[in-house]
């Protein structure tokens, strides 16, 4: 028997998803969106939204049941396969498609070109981790050897990488958005080179959850990659400024104005996926960046790791 709870304003309960973020960061605008635009309400659901610092973490909550649904590198997924798991994590809906880190030099540099790091001291983010991989991919399609051609620092933890090169750490520092923007605002450095349009596409961050939960509530996935898919769309129909305005609840200490020129500069890039299909193609290329860094435990068969049905299902 199916009983229908009603709430006081007379609609149905919405279902609650506990949503885990691995970060809390603009280039989530879309999932954001969903929530402020009442595109997860709209399908019936209610999204519990914790940021869990950290992919080993976020996918511990996933795992142990913690969350229902994780956003994270899609790397992840590898990770935890390669090790053993009796419940299968499946990527279902794909957030981003690009890198979402900047190149900052400290000096402003009107003529930029790639070999002028050469010899110099980059700071560069925590190995094994994605933006580090992609880094390291884009460095050696221009030729140079991470470890021998410049003096690499990747053993400062996340969250410091910018105070590090904002108190004289390094020539060079591989950025996140907005931290990205706020030192050139400041003319503590300059953005010089885009990862994400040099890597070209990945599935950088997507949601996955454990092949049970599929099984138990297919509805409910299918629910939530449609309100994405709408959040998406949304995105891309509308100004960075509206999407700023939108999302700027989730960014409370940020100007609207620097939230604005964050979600420009990732809309021009196409870093925001048009759509939450996570394609093969996408899923080879990720593989090839993990395998270039030495990162890549196997070669993950896409169809065991990836169920674009759902998205399938809402793109039509």
């Amino acid at each position: 028997m199916t009983l229908l709870v009603l709430a006081s304003c007379g609609k149905e309960e919405l279902q609650e998803v506990k949503v885990g973020e691995v970060t809390r960061s603009i280039f989530y605008a879309p999932q954001y969106v969903a929530i402020e635009k009442g595109f997860f309400e709209e399908e019936g659901l209610k999204v519990d939204l914790k940021t869990i610092a950290g992919g080993d973490k976020t996918m511990t909550a996933l795992l142990s049941g913690g969350i229902d649904v994780a956003l994270v590198g899609s790397e992840t997924s590898i990770y935890v396969t390669a090790q053993g798991a009796n419940d299968p994590i499946k990527n279902f809906a794909q957030l981003t498609q690009t890198d979402g880190t900047f190149l900052v030099a400290r000096e402003q540099i009107d003529d930029f070109s790639w070999e002028m790091l050469k010899g110099t001291t980059f700071l560069g983010q925590r190995k094994g981790g994605m933006p580090q991989m992609a880094g390291e991919f884009v460095l050696k399609k221009h030729g140079i050897d991470p470890h021998n051609d410049l003096n690499l620092i990747q053993n400062i933890e996340f969250a410091n990488i910018s105070t590090a090169f904002a108190s004289g750490t390094g020539d060079y520092v591989q950025l996140f958005e907005p931290t990205a923007s706020v030192f050139e605002a400041e003319g503590v450095g300059h953005i010089v080179a885009s990862f994400g349009t040099e890597s070209g596409h990945l599935p950088y961050t997507t949601f996955m959850t454990k092949a049970s939960f599929i099984e138990s509530d297919a509805e409910t996935v299918e629910k939530f990659t449609r309100a994405i898919k709408k959040a998406q769309d949304w995105v891309y129909a509308n100004s960075a400024e509206d999407v700023a305005k939108a999302i700027q609840p989730f960014f409370e200490d940020t100007e609207v104005e620097l939230i604005a020129t964050v979600v420009d500069r990732y809309k021009q890039q196409e870093s925001f996926a048009k759509d939450p299909i996570l394609d093969e193609e996408e899923w080879n290329n990720l593989q090839d960046v993990m395998e270039e860094a030495g990162e890549l435990p196997k070669r993950m068969d896409y169809n065991e790791l990836v169920d674009t049905s759902f998205a399938e299902k809402v793109m039509k």
